[in-house]
């Protein structure tokens, strides 16, 4: 292919949606494959539904996924502004142009008049609201009259009836409407803003983008796209309309039925690359089985034929397991700023504990773990001493000769010297064998004793992690602690 370029086109109202966060992947691998470019261009013309610093919120959260676009608000490029806000005098332009070429219109009908007109159309019960083009037979004298005592007006696109429009569309193949089920669309607003519709096809055209990959949602706006770009005498760009996120009820998936925002996830600990390639088998596989996927790997396999038309289910147990995959992949080493910076936003005053511990804790717990927070929620015993015991591991483990045992082995833990795995296994293994016991009656309680807890990562790599004063001090504790009737 040749001169591929493609465009995410968001609106600032707010967050970043995780679909159109799957909508910027999918244009974004489908440029780095093709060796296109990858343009942002914000449409901020609806300036009722426009919130102050979203554009800010949704370039940090694109660079934090990785998608870095070639042009951009930010990113310059040839083909601005990027912002459609200091893009108005170009759509004026535009319409005018529309207007003298008979495919648009002047429109001064009142919000009650139109309001009266939709709610004799719901009395008939027709299938759609539209305007009746009454404005479309106001004479040249009548306009420009109106006009000159700056009578509130929109531009609309004047639509003949009984017309079937048609375009291919790559992952829906041909599409076809009939023009008689297309409104009469606003292209300028009373404010002098365009509509999305006027805006979105001067500007894709003027930024000659190639190909518009965009959700299904926007399936129904494409004829009017289509009979702009006729209008205006323009080559269409080639469409591909993604299918849908769905909840596992098969509903719209929507902030009702749980967090829908990136800035969400990232906040969570959801590591980049695993929300990335989730996003990416949200309607498009390779035609295999693999489900793991750094972003070189998706470029290379990524193509929209292989984007499926069914609606995808946002499957969050899925996302949780790629995110544990995906940390199990990084190094130690890796992962050791990640887990510093959530050890100074947690509860634990902990900044003594040196790289190298951290590196111990890390190399325990990797196994055990699906985000990087959890090296801290689910052994804050390596943090701090248990402030509480797990009560059904005492029931179970804690026996009226614990305590003398536990003692035992904490005199032989005093003589070790080179503190090692080993030397805390050789040593329990010979208290064990002195008691006539099997070891699991001593490593059940010390683990109690040690961590609060029953479970966790194997009790010689916590034993020496911890280091023998701390390991000796918190038997003590336990034994004084705990008690059993």
């Amino acid at each position: 292919m040749e001169n591929i370029r493609v465009r995410f086109a968001p609106s600032p109202t707010g967050y970043l949606h995780v679909g159109g966060l799957r909508t910027a992947l999918y244009n974004y691998l489908f440029a780095k494959k093709n060796n296109g470019k990858f343009i942002l261009r914000i449409e901020d013309t609806d300036r009722n539904r426009y919130v102050e610093g979203a554009v800010e919120n949704l370039i940090k959260a694109l660079k934090w996924a990785g998608l870095d676009y070639d042009e951009g608000p930010d990113a310059g490029g040839n083909f601005g502004p990027y912002l459609q806000s200091q893009r108005l005098d170009i759509y004026k332009k535009y319409a005018d142009e529309l207007i003298e070429k008979g495919h648009s219109y002047y429109c001064f009908c009142t919000t009650g008049r139109l309001q009266s007109l939709r709610e004799e159309q719901e009395k008939q019960k027709l299938p759609q609201a539209k305007y009746d083009k009454h404005c479309l037979s106001l004479s040249k004298s009548e306009i420009e009259k109106n006009l000159q005592s700056g009578m509130p007006h929109v531009v609309r696109l004047n639509v003949l009836p009984n017309q079937k429009i048609v375009f291919d569309d790559i992952i829906r193949e041909r599409v076809e409407f009939d023009s008689s089920n297309v409104d009469d669309q606003v292209l300028i607003k009373s404010d002098g803003y365009p509509t999305y519709h006027l805006a979105n096809v001067v500007d894709d055209h003027l930024m000659q983008i190639s190909h518009v990959i965009r959700g299904e949602e926007w399936l129904s706006s494409t004829p009017k796209h289509v009979l702009l770009y006729d209008a205006f005498g323009w080559e269409r760009p080639k469409f591909a309309h993604l299918p849908l996120l769905l909840n596992p009820d098969k509903s719209k998936l929507s902030k009702r039925q749980g967090d829908v925002a990136v800035e969400d996830y990232r906040d969570k600990g959801f590591l980049k690359d695993a929300l990335v390639n989730f996003v990416a088998l949200l309607g498009w596989n390779a035609g295999d089985d693999k489900e793991f996927y750094y972003m070189n790997e998706l470029i290379e396999k990524f193509s929209l034929e292989r984007v499926n038309k069914a609606g995808a289910v946002f499957d969050l147990q899925k996302l949780n397991w790629l995110n544990a995959e995906h940390l199990r992949k990084l190094s130690d080493e890796q992962i050791l700023p990640m887990l510093k910076d959530e050890i100074l936003h947690s509860e634990f005053n902990v900044l003594h504990l040196t790289d190298e511990h951290l590196l111990l804790i890390i190399s325990a717990m990797k196994e055990r773990v699906s985000f990087v927070k959890e090296f801290i929620t689910t052994c804050p015993y390596f943090y701090e001493p248990p402030k509480e015991y797990e009560q059904k591991a005492i029931e179970k483990n804690w026996k009226p000769e614990t305590p003398e045992q536990l003692t035992k082995l904490r005199n032989a833990f005093t003589e070790l010297k080179n503190l090692t795995r080993e030397d805390y296994e050789h040593a329990l293994a010979k208290v064990a064998e002195e008691l006539n016991v099997g070891k699991g009656k001593l490593i059940h309680p010390l683990r109690l004793a040690v961590s609060g807890q029953s479970t966790g990562p194997g009790m010689f790599d916590l034993l020496f992690i911890l280091g023998n004063d701390e390991v000796i001090k918190r038997i003590d504790t336990a034994i004084e602690k705990i008690k059993i009737s």
